[in-house]
């Protein structure tokens, strides 16, 4: 592993916080003006410390998404403040971000479109090589670099998009429900790429879904969100294995079958309220 994918998790930041830190302070989001506005989400109060892997999760519409785009910086919260590194995150600087759909470039090999994110890190461009074939192969795709986007599966595409988030050394890293369209293989092989290479790099992690089972198998805490307008129901640590482990194992452990019986009825009652 080289060193510049690894984010030092003791490094402050502004305000004396520490690099990767997330911070919500009474935050609520509303869409639309007048009368036809939608409290999406809030208020909602929640820390993150670097280095956490925190997992969003509950059902469609209650505001897990929105959260996410807050902490990315895409947009700002109606009410409260949310801070990154002790400072307003900014679109583009603050994270990298993976979304639902790869987003790739179409026009561009896997090479290319990993030469761009690198070239907006502000990497030095004799450094793109090494860089490049670094994230490559953190993500499983070594001696891709010349295959077009449409080449290669749609698995393999949201690696791409993986290793472009990757790309710029920050210290946070936001996936929004990144797997939902994937078949149900190749989906488990990516949690599993995703847990190591936030293991190995750092990275303070939030990452959205509406799956407990992919929650407790990711996350090393777990919120659970009530229905719209969002806020916390449930806030649960989670003390399963995060070093060197075989997926299939951990999936069949007592403890994680449990603790995604307990996410799963914390999201239906959620849901209900």
């Amino acid at each position: 592993m080289s060193s510049s994918d690894t984010v030092s998790k003791g490094v402050e930041a502004e305000g004396g916080e520490r690099a990767g830190s997330v911070r919500l302070d009474h935050v609520t989001h509303r869409y639309g003006r007048g009368g036809e506005t939608v409290t999406a989400v809030g208020p909602v109060d929640l820390t993150v410390p670097a280095g956490e892997f925190l997992v969003l999760v509950g059902a469609s519409g209650c505001g897990k998404s929105t959260l996410l785009r807050l902490i990315a910086g895409f947009e700002q919260p109606t009410h409260g403040t949310v801070r990154v590194s002790g400072a307003a995150p900014r679109p583009g600087e603050t994270a990298g971000v993976v979304f639902q759909t790869p987003r790739l470039f179409p026009w561009r090999t896997v090479q290319g479109n990993i030469d761009l994110a690198l070239r907006y890190a502000g990497v030095d461009r004799a450094q793109w090589p090494e860089r490049r074939a670094e994230l490559l192969a953190r993500v499983g795709l070594e001696g891709t670099g010349k295959r077009r986007v449409w080449e290669i599966s749609g698995g393999q595409q949201q690696r791409v998009a993986i290793a472009r988030a990757l790309a710029a050394e920050n210290p946070l890293f936001l996936l929004d429900e990144p797997f939902a369209a994937l078949d149900a293989l190749t989906r488990e092989r990516l949690q599993e790429d995703v847990r190591q290479v936030t293991a190995e790099t750092g990275r303070t992690t939030v990452f959205v879904t509406h799956s407990a089972d992919e929650a407790v198998f990711l996350g090393s805490r777990i919120v659970v969100l009530t229905k719209s307008p969002g806020t916390v129901a449930l806030d649960l640590p989670i003390t399963l294995p995060r070093g060197a482990v075989d997926g299939e194992e951990l999936r069949e452990s007592r403890e994680f079958v449990d603790l995604r019986a307990q996410v799963a009825h914390a999201v239906k009652s959620a849901a209900a309220a």
